[in-house]
C-alpha cells in the first residue's frame, strides 16, 4: 500500500510540475519541505494524533506551508491529510525526487570503499560512471567500511557492482568448499 500511495501522489505531482513548466521550482520546494519535515518530527506526531480531526490537520498544514511553497504542494499535502496518508509523505516526496532525477538523467551512486578516496580518485569514479551509464551527472554518496578489506562497491538504483576483497574471499571460500565436497564424494 505504501508504495502505491507514493507512486500515485508522486506521479501526480511530477505530471503537474512538468506540465506547468515549473519542475525545477517544485523540485526545490519539495526538497526544502522534506528537510523541514525531517527536522520537525512533532508535526508527524500531530498529524497522526487520533483526537485531532482532519479539518484541523488541514488547517495546520495550510498555516505552515501556504506562504512557503506553491499552491500545488499545499494541495497535495491537503489531499494526503484528507486521505489519511500523511505517514507516507516522506515516501511520496522521495518518489517524486527519484522521478525528477530520472527525467533529468541524474544518477545517484553509493560508493563504499575500505579507505577514504582522494579527490582525484573520486573524480575518476565519477568519470567512469558517466562513461558507462546513461546519466549526464551524478549525485555521489561515499562511505568508508574497513570490513570490505579493499576494493570498491558501487550501487546505482538496484544495480550493484561489488569488487571488494571481502566478496572475492567469500566467493573463493564457496568454490573451495564445493571442490572439497566433490573430492570427498569420489573417495572409496
Amino acid at each position: 500500500m505504501a508504495k502505491l500511495v507514493s507512486k500515485v501522489y508522486g506521479d501526480a505531482l511530477f505530471e503537474v510540475a512538468v506540465e506547468s513548466g515549473r519542475l525545477d521550482e517544485i523540485w526545490e520546494q519539495t526538497r526544502a519541505m522534506q528537510t523541514a519535515l525531517e527536522e520537525n518530527p512533532e508535526l508527524f506526531a500531530l498529524m497522526r494524533h487520533p483526537k485531532i480531526v482532519k479539518e484541523e490537520k488541514v488547517k495546520i498544514i495550510e498555516s505552515i506551508f501556504t506562504d512557503e511553497v506553491c499552491a500545488e504542494l499545499v494541495g497535495l499535502l491537503r489531499m494526503i491529510v484528507e486521505k489519511d496518508h500523511f505517514a507516507q509523505i516522506g515516501k511520496v516526496l522521495a518518489y517524486f525526487d527519484d522521478q525528477v532525477k530520472e527525467y533529468k538523467s541524474i544518477g545517484t551512486a553509493y560508493v563504499t570503499t575500505a579507505m577514504e578516496l582522494s579527490d582525484a580518485q573520486k573524480a575518476a569514479v565519477v568519470k567512469r560512471l558517466l562513461e558507462t551509464t546513461k546519466y549526464v551527472t551524478f549525485e555521489m554518496h561515499y562511505e568508508v567500511d574497513s570490513a570490505i578489506i579493499g576494493g570498491m562497491m558501487i550501487r546505482i538504483g538496484d544495480r550493484v557492482v561489488d569488487s571488494t576483497v571481502r566478496t572475492k574471499l567469500y566467493d573463493l571460500t564457496r568454490e573451495l568448499s564445493k571442490i572439497q565436497l566433490k573430492a570427498g564424494e569420489c573417495a572409496p
